[in-house]
């Protein structure tokens, strides 16, 4: 296979080894060949869901709700990033990084990417009708923000609050399929949740930041520049903060807290790691974040089991 056909920043995984050519193209449209947004977006689910039950002090479904949210997790991303692909398709092929993904690069046209966004919306749809009806119309209504987002840096100098706003819904949604409501618990644990979206988010995007310049796309990173170890000092301080909020109101045990400090660390170290001048690095600290989320739902996880028992 031709470099050509290869996404710049993702070469060498299983899409470009494994996959039928064909489907290559989609898997990469949707990210399935960099899932570490999808597990982004998992994480503030399993939180939710560990923590909502422990709360409840029965984990006799949280095994399928973990299962049921993997899957919804990486076919909404996937479905997320499609449609982000087609509204940003102008603006990609203006950015190194970006132009040789699928729909700049003219692998697949906007009608098969809008086939494929379908196909997964409909398969995310079919787990959440596995829940509650409060659950579904709580997941339905995610769908406006996940919709608007692909414009924000556009208008505002914001747009990882709107990534926070979309990718931080799983901290609801937990509470929503084990109680049927969404509590003020639920509703700072998911404040917390954007601020560290904020924080990582700013990390990605200094991978673009000279290239976002000068096509006039507005980001946290290019709005922070210089001080950008500041201000996540502040955002990754105020994630870890109101989720404690979280666990006290929740009246957790020593393993949650534990998972919090393991948390709490890891966002300390990429602070003290962090060379926005560094592309290669800002990506790999961004993608830690997924260990870092790990941490605390390991927590989390621990003070249910403890609780239920």
């Amino acid at each position: 296979m031709s470099d050509a056909s290869r996404v710049a920043d993702s070469t060498g995984n299983w899409v470009d080894t494994l996959a039928p050519r064909w489907a290559q193209p989609y898997l990469r449209l949707s990210r399935y060949d960099r899932p570490i947004g999808s597990w982004l977006l998992l994480m503030p689910c399993w939180w939710s869901a560990a923590l909502a039950a422990g709360m409840a002090r029965d984990i006799r479904h949280l095994p399928l709700t973990v299962v049921l949210f993997f899957v919804g997790a990486f076919v909404m991303r996937g479905a997320g990033c499609a449609w982000n692909d087609i509204t940003d398709r102008d603006l990609d092929a203006r950015v190194e990084r970006t132009r040789s993904r699928p729909l700049p690069a003219g692998q697949i046209t906007v009608k098969q990417a809008l086939a494929f966004l379908v196909a997964q919306a409909l398969v995310g749809l079919a787990v959440l009708l596995q829940f509650n009806r409060f659950a579904v119309m709580t997941g339905i209504a995610s769908l406006v923000i996940v919709a608007i987002y692909p414009f924000m840096k556009r208008v505002t100098w914001w747009p990882q609050v709107f990534l926070g706003l979309a990718f931080s819904w799983g901290a609801l949604m937990g509470f929503a399929v084990t109680f049927a409501r969404v509590d003020l618990t639920a509703l700072v644990l998911y404040a917390g949740s954007i601020a560290w979206v904020i924080g990582y988010d700013t990390i990605y995007a200094h991978q673009d930041a000279e290239d976002d310049a000068l096509i006039g796309v507005k980001s946290t990173a290019r709005l922070f520049g210089a001080h950008t170890h500041q201000a996540l000092i502040m955002f990754y301080g105020l994630a870890v903060m109101l989720i404690g909020v979280a666990l006290a109101s929740a009246d957790v045990h020593w393993p949650a807290w534990l998972g919090l400090a393991a948390f709490a660390a890891h966002l300390a170290w990429q602070i003290t790691r962090l060379n926005i001048s560094d592309g290669a690095l800002c990506l790999r600290l961004f993608k830690s974040n997924k260990h870092a989320g790990l941490l605390l739902f390991a927590g989390l996880l621990a003070d249910a089991v403890m609780r239920a028992s």
